[in-house]
């Protein structure tokens, strides 16, 4: 789940600013603009919710009472 948190934060990143670069009406921009960041946003909590996973794993067993 790594790699697709990272490929989710750089393709929203290249639709963003693609968004910006090539569409010329402001409200089709906005809705493609808004559509990479929610991507990126997708890809950083994959991202963080598999370290999370992973540092949960390393710290093994805990002893509850």
């Amino acid at each position: 789940m790594k790699l697709v948190g990272i490929l989710f934060l750089l393709f929203g990143g290249a639709i963003a600013v693609a968004a910006i670069a090539l569409l010329p009406a402001p409200a089709a921009r906005a809705c493609f603009v808004a559509a990479g960041i929610a991507l990126e946003l997708l890809g950083l909590t994959l991202l963080a919710r598999d370290y999370a996973h992973d540092a949960k794993k390393a710290l093994g067993p805990r002893n509850t009472r």
